[in-house]
């Protein structure tokens, strides 16, 4: 539990703590785009799809003990957010992002093939890190 709650903490130092390299309108577009989509499959209950859009740690912690990765993000009961891409604001530095959305706030990281998720349903919490239902180890 403490090692997860040092990655949000780790997640957000980055994010929130870079302010010299901002990133450009492309960039932040697309990681909203992805954060809708994200948010879009949990809507559906399209667990799969929504496990897809995960960073190869998240999903596995997810998966972890008996559940496979749809049915532990199911269990989760995350926050699902109405609203179009115009209600989403995004701040990005070098491959990490995080994106405010109405309800949710959501942190991605780029790899090689995209924007992925890698904490989802969190909630600021004054001087401390965030509190993330899912995250990776």
């Amino acid at each position: 539990m403490l090692r997860a709650w040092c990655s949000a903490a780790a997640v957000a130092a980055v994010v929130l703590g870079s302010g010299g390299c901002g990133a450009s309108g492309p960039r932040q577009a697309d990681a909203v785009a992805v954060a809708r989509e994200f948010q879009s499959a949990l809507s559906a209950a399209g667990f799969g799809r929504a496990c897809a859009l995960l960073a190869p740690q998240t999903r596995q912690e997810v998966a972890s003990g008996t559940d496979d990765c749809a049915g532990g993000l199911a269990r989760e009961q995350l926050p699902v957010v109405s609203g179009g891409a115009a209600d989403a604001v995004a701040e990005v530095y070098g491959r990490q992002a995080m994106v405010r959305l109405s309800g949710d706030t959501l942190f991605l990281s780029q790899f090689d093939k995209g924007w992925k998720v890698i904490a989802a349903g969190c909630t600021p919490r004054p001087d401390l890190p965030f509190d993330c239902k899912v995250k990776g180890g």
